[in-house]
């Protein structure tokens, strides 16, 4: 049997070690995105209960928003970990390792960041509007994200055989 190092990616002619630090930097370059929107969303979530009207909030809006953020800290925590494992392992010659942990890592903190964003949309909703439109939105949200982040892209990789 080769080494891996020896394996080809015909397509491309890279070596196996290529195609991971290729994979590693395009999920890199999708962390990027992800990350910073998160901490953002998570940071102004910190914020809310400093604002005046937090406390007209009903015991519902309170635990929805308490649960947002605790999903907030989760989603972040979830897609900076990548951060954390490059460190712990950089130089250890695990990038395939590191890439298959990321990779899980990535994909539920975007199952979470959904969870977030939907929620935090059902709030709005529930505060300005009522809980009925809360509820409505926040499950179309949730809608929406699940059928842009996941069922489109399984839909692509299915036609394409």
């Amino acid at each position: 049997m080769p080494a891996q190092d020896q394996l080809h990616d015909e397509d491309r002619n890279e070596t196996y070690t290529e195609r991971m630090d290729r994979n590693w930097n395009e999920l890199l370059q999708e962390l990027r995105v992800t990350q910073t929107g998160t901490q953002i969303l998570t940071g102004f979530l910190f914020t809310i209960p400093f604002q005046q009207r937090f406390a007209d909030l009903d015991a519902y809006q309170k635990d929805l928003y308490l649960v947002l953020v605790v999903l907030a800290v989760l989603a972040t925590a979830l897609l900076v970990a990548p951060v954390s494992l490059h460190r712990v392992l950089f130089r250890k010659r695990l990038k395939p390792e590191l890439v298959a942990a990321a990779n899980i890592f990535a994909r539920l903190g975007l199952v979470v960041l959904a969870l977030v964003l939907a929620g935090a949309a059902m709030l709005l909703f529930d505060v300005v509007v009522g809980r009925e439109a809360g509820w409505v939105v926040g499950g179309v949200s949730l809608a929406v994200l699940s059928a842009a982040w996941w069922l489109v892209p399984h839909l692509m990789r299915r036609a394409a055989g």
